[in-house]
């Protein structure tokens, strides 16, 4: 399972995890996988700091990426306007009368935050400044193409620039801009993403950008099948998201027995695409909350990063009630599939045989 990536890279397999959890991005990376760690969840950059440190001493000197949410588009956020205040009296009203419908209880006093500030800009711009100290060789933007600056000056440290993309044309503008590599995010993946499935989307890219532009298939991966699939479509490598949710190594971000109950009882049909996570359209378990959006009495979802301060302390307090029929989850339809908990390293070696018997069975199709 090698391709040019695995070279530009320094990597054995070209297999890509997105993960909120350094333990996660740090095992992936050990494996042989790129481990990219999710960083729109600090607040904080000497938080993130502490954190990257942590992940350039226990990686074993192995690669690892980093992801940002950052728009093109400089926004203005933050810098003369209260964003709370642009919250309507309505909105707030209807998630509190929520969390009370669903038994969801307070937490204790002085646990909680207003709102994960890594959707803004100026956020993920100290997520860039802090990154670039580090050795990170990755820097993916979950929201396509970063402005060009960022671009340059990722480059100037020698860092290639991913960004994701659900269509061709969408492709093309990143290339244009300059970034490096191309995820395409299916229909199917966790989190945002676009409304062309993987099977579709993947060609669809790798055809637009040429052979000379490396591109990532993302959307429902998390078998080795699935990856020679994606290979086949003519991807470098595979970008996964919702498996890395599955493992032991999360529990240290997520220790939540609701949490693993969630997942673990889903079958690919317990999802849904919703903007009431962050404002954007993006993948969720389905569940008692999303549920109650959905309903003719919900207000419409606000735009990012409005969407998010709206739900960010709902959801923290969802998640430590450690009610399954409640959680909010971003995860993809691979969710049926993950049944178990288990240790990076074992789903990075199944990944790995399952693709090897795959390719051995294709060889002996082309072969007869």
């Amino acid at each position: 399972m090698r391709t040019p990536l695995c070279e530009a890279f320094g990597i054995e397999y070209p297999i890509f995890a997105f993960t909120p959890s350094e333990h996660v991005a740090a095992a992936v990376s050990r494996a042989g996988g790129l481990g990219v760690l999710g960083c729109v969840r600090f607040n904080d950059p000497d938080e993130l700091d502490r954190t990257l440190s942590w992940l350039d001493e226990n990686t074993d000197g192995k690669p690892y990426g980093v992801d940002i949410v950052m728009p093109m588009n400089i926004p203005t956020e933050g810098s003369h306007v209260d964003l709370q205040s642009l919250i309507p009296e309505e909105h707030l009203t209807f998630v509190e009368r929520t969390l009370q419908q669903l038994g969801v209880p307070p937490l204790p006093e002085g646990e909680g935050r207003d709102g994960v500030l890594g959707w803004l800009h100026s956020v993920a711009r100290s997520h860039l400044d802090v990154s670039l100290k580090h050795r990170p060789v990755l820097i993916a933007n979950a929201l396509g193409s970063p402005p060009k600056d960022v671009i340059d000056l990722c480059h100037e440290h020698g860092v290639q620039v991913a960004a994701l993309a659900g269509a061709a044309k969408h492709a093309l503008s990143h290339v244009a801009n300059g970034v490096d590599i191309i995820v395409a995010q299916g229909y199917e993946a966790g989190g945002h993403t676009g409304e062309v499935a993987s099977m579709v989307l993947t060609p669809d890219i790798v055809d637009a950008v040429g052979p000379d532009v490396p591109v990532l298939g993302a959307g429902g991966i998390g078998s080795g099948r699935q990856i020679a699939a994606s290979l086949a479509l003519g991807a470098q490598g595979v970008w996964t998201g919702s498996i890395w949710l599955g493992t032991e190594e999360y529990q240290n971000l997520q220790a939540n027995a609701g949490w693993t109950t969630a997942f673990t009882r889903a079958t690919s049909s317990d999802t849904v695409r919703t903007k009431i996570y962050t404002g954007k359209p993006a993948r969720l378990l389905k569940t008692k909350w999303t549920e109650a959006w959905a309903q003719p009495d919900a207000p419409s979802a606000l735009p990012m990063p409005l969407q998010n301060l709206l739900v960010a302390d709902a959801h923290n307090r969802i998640n430590a009630s450690g009610d399954p029929d409640v959680i909010a989850m971003p995860i993809g339809q691979i969710v049926g599939r993950m049944n178990e908990v288990r240790p990076v390293a074992d789903v990075v070696a199944d990944l790995v045989a399952e693709f090897e018997e795959a390719a051995r069975r294709l060889g002996d199709v082309a072969s007869a």
